[in-house]
């Protein structure tokens, strides 16, 4: 038997052609495409199709994907009581639990199939109704706990201006629009992370698409995972009241604490989704943006002096966070908005996998104590 290292750093465990992360060049791509690239030129209804059939889609393709996606937003009209039911119950940043409830009573409405007995059809059209569904149930949550009515989804708009609209109620300036888009799309997949890996798991047991998402959400909704982008802003106002980002870090370190934003798992130099969020958050301006800026600097100077042998930088959570307060986006809905964009990856590896016929089965060792 082969020992795997904790975490299972640097493990190959799947082929895949979804996508890849080079650590070492701080560069990682969709399918065949550079995904920065793809974020600076294209719409996230592109890069969805990309991911779902394995090609940018042609005008006439990208205008039948859109209606497809679009009639798949709606939340069945049966689940509207356990909707309130649900928003209402648990705390303000638990809505992924809540996402995953509905998700689940959603599968039981579409009579989802186990993707061992379903076909290549049936898959994609459960992954696309699971994908598209999900911005329209956050944001139904999110207005629900705060004392509005949840909002129907407008066909009229596309993926990053619904989501915004069906939180405000406001339709969203393109600029605005714009940035989400752009972070969405760049935070589409992040290769074998922990929420991908749990997905593909499930999904080797045949399970059906939907199981597959929940399980992939749960290990998401974790701090050191997809639950950080709020928790890198709320850093940022402890600076504010400190005064010293220099000062605040070294604070951090000595109390052995993590900071939030900084340091990747697999990048070995510049986070490239940090650098494309910060230019984007330079664009949108104001005074938070520019603090950022200098909280970055001091924060990396700091690392650099307690870790001259690593490289640590500002990762994806850090500008993530600045960037959706800037367009409006509820503290409390950061996370949820990286969920919305991540489903499309969670579905692209769970279609992927359910090609695979055989279950991921590793072993563990026993280090407990001898049979008596």
């Amino acid at each position: 038997m082969m020992v795997a290292p904790p975490g299972l750093s640097n493990v190959v465990v799947a082929d895949t052609k979804v996508g890849d992360v080079n650590g070492d060049e701080g560069f990682y791509q969709y399918r065949q495409y550079s995904a920065i690239d793809l974020a600076t030129s294209r719409s996230f209804e592109e890069v969805w199709h990309l991911f779902v059939h394995g090609r940018l889609p042609d005008p006439g393709e990208l205008a039948d994907f859109r209606d497809t996606v679009r009639a798949l937003r709606t939340i069945p009209p049966e689940l509207t009581p356990l909707l309130r039911t649900v928003a209402l119950a648990g705390g303000e940043r638990q809505l992924l639990a809540g996402l995953r409830t509905m998700l689940s009573a959603t599968a039981l409405t579409r009579r989802s199939l186990p993707m061992w007995d379903a076909g290549p059809e049936q898959r994609i059209a459960d992954a696309l109704a699971v994908a598209a569904v999900t911005p329209t149930i956050l944001s139904a949550l999110h207005r629900i706990r705060t004392g509005n009515d949840p909002l129907a989804p407008r066909e009229d708009l596309s993926t990053a201006e619904n989501w915004l609209y069906c939180l405000s109620g406001n339709e969203p300036e393109p600029r605005a629009a714009r940035a989400i888009e752009q972070y969405m799309i760049a935070t589409i997949d992040h290769g074998f992370n922990a929420s991908t890996f749990t997905g593909r798991v499930i999904a080797s047991t045949g399970a059906d698409v939907v199981s597959a998402v929940c399980g992939a959400l749960g290990a998401f909704s974790g701090p050191l995972h997809g639950g950080a982008p709020d928790r890198a802003l709320d850093a940022l106002d402890e600076i504010s009241g400190v005064g010293d980002a220099a000062i605040w870090a070294k604070n951090q370190l000595s109390q052995r604490s993590r900071i939030m934003g900084f340091g990747h798992a697999v990048y070995r130099t510049t986070d490239p989704r940090s650098d494309m969020l910060r230019d984007i958050a330079i664009g949108l301006g104001g005074p938070l943006v520019e603090f950022a800026v200098q909280v970055e600097k001091d924060v990396v100077a700091v690392l650099a002096e307690a870790y001259p042998d690593r490289n640590l930088y500002a990762n994806v959570e850090f500008y993530a966070g600045v960037v959706m307060d800037r367009c409006g986006v509820p503290r409390t809905m950061f996370t949820p908005t990286f969920a919305v964009s991540r489903v499309v990856g969670w579905c692209a590896n769970i279609l992927e996998q359910a090609e695979d016929r055989k279950i991921i089965r590793p072993s563990a060792r026993y280090v407990g104590p001898p049979v008596m």
